[in-house]
């Protein structure tokens, strides 16, 4: 017997009048996998996740949530998912348990159920010793783990996650992705948008979409894997100046600030090194750094989102 897939879209389309939010989409993910859904601002993320959270029906396609229709059992999709926004939507002037309580209630569960639920998600996000403390008192690190606590009371198989990490250091966010992994070693299926690319890193297969279609599916390493040509990180005096001068030159297939530096993806087959030491010394950015690197998730990003934009215009 097959395992019915956490999430399932099938040529799912969504519009607004005249505008398509959600153009064809189509992907499958599995139990317990972390997938992540990445694009651009006004890409279609929140709309494709507000359909499978039963909040708003496509205009055409099937999905299905741990195979729920997202149409006809919205409703029911809705008792058997967690749901975290990047905004804290918790009540700032009740404790922590207080909080849990309140959700949990609103979730429909027993006094019984709830009390065991309560304790057993405080030990999940560590929480135990903050238990009676005031939500407002919390850093935004903690909040977020308790947004999380109160979205998994009712034990649901499937989650989504909505920028959940936004806003907050490094290290918080690290500890933040390792109560994930937890929740997918449990077979929770986790659907998470970011816009850290250091973030996707962590899923096991992302789904990068623009302008409402998808236009790349795959591990992180697959779609590094996939990009042509060679990716070079430069350092040079003046980074703004020095993207300017590549961007659209010969063999030069991107140019992007990367930080201090820059990256640049050169087509292969060239004598890459020397080329952009050349290129950018006659352009007058005489060049501290130019080596080869490996590509990461946002060379792929910039690659695949930069290059939809210059087939739109």
């Amino acid at each position: 017997m097959m395992t019915e897939a956490g999430v399932y879209l099938k040529d799912v389309v969504k519009r607004f009048g005249d505008f398509t939010a959600v153009d064809h989409i189509s992907l499958e993910v599995s139990p317990g996998e972390i997938f992540g859904f990445l694009g651009p601002n006004g890409a279609g993320k929140s709309t494709t996740i507000r359909m499978l959270c039963g909040l708003i029906r496509p205009t055409s396609g099937q999905g299905r949530v741990h195979g729920l229709d997202i149409v006809s059992q919205s409703e029911a999709i809705k008792a058997r998912i967690g749901y975290m926004s990047q905004r804290f939507s918790l009540y700032n002037d009740l404790r922590v348990e207080e909080n849990l309580k309140l959700f949990g209630s609103i979730y429909g569960l027993s006094t019984r159920t709830l009390a065991r639920r309560v304790d057993d998600v405080l030990d999940l996000i560590q929480l135990q010793d903050r238990r009676r403390a005031m939500t407002s008192e919390l850093p935004g690190g903690i909040k977020q783990r308790l947004a999380l606590g109160c979205a998994l009371l009712h034990e649901p198989p499937t989650i989504f996650l909505d920028e959940p990490t936004s806003g907050v250091d490094p290290a918080t966010r690290r500890a933040f992705w390792d109560l994930i992994y937890d929740l997918s070693d449990r077979d929770v299926t986790v659907f998470v948008t970011t816009h850290y690319m250091e973030e996707a890193e962590y899923c096991h297969r992302i789904a990068l979409i623009d302008q409402g279609r998808l236009i790349a599916l795959g591990s992180p390493e697959e779609l590094k894997t996939r990009l042509s040509g060679h990716i070079y990180e430069v350092d040079v005096s003046d980074v703004l100046a020095a993207v300017e001068a590549l961007t659209g030159a010969p063999e030069v297939l991107e140019a992007a600030v990367f930080g201090r530096t820059m990256h640049v993806r050169l087509n292969e087959g060239l004598r890459d090194e020397e080329y952009l030491k050349s290129a950018l010394t006659a352009a007058g950015q005489e060049p501290r750094l130019v080596q080869r690197i490996d590509p990461t998730l946002e060379d792929v990003f910039v690659a695949l989102v930069g290059r939809r934009v210059e087939e739109k215009t």
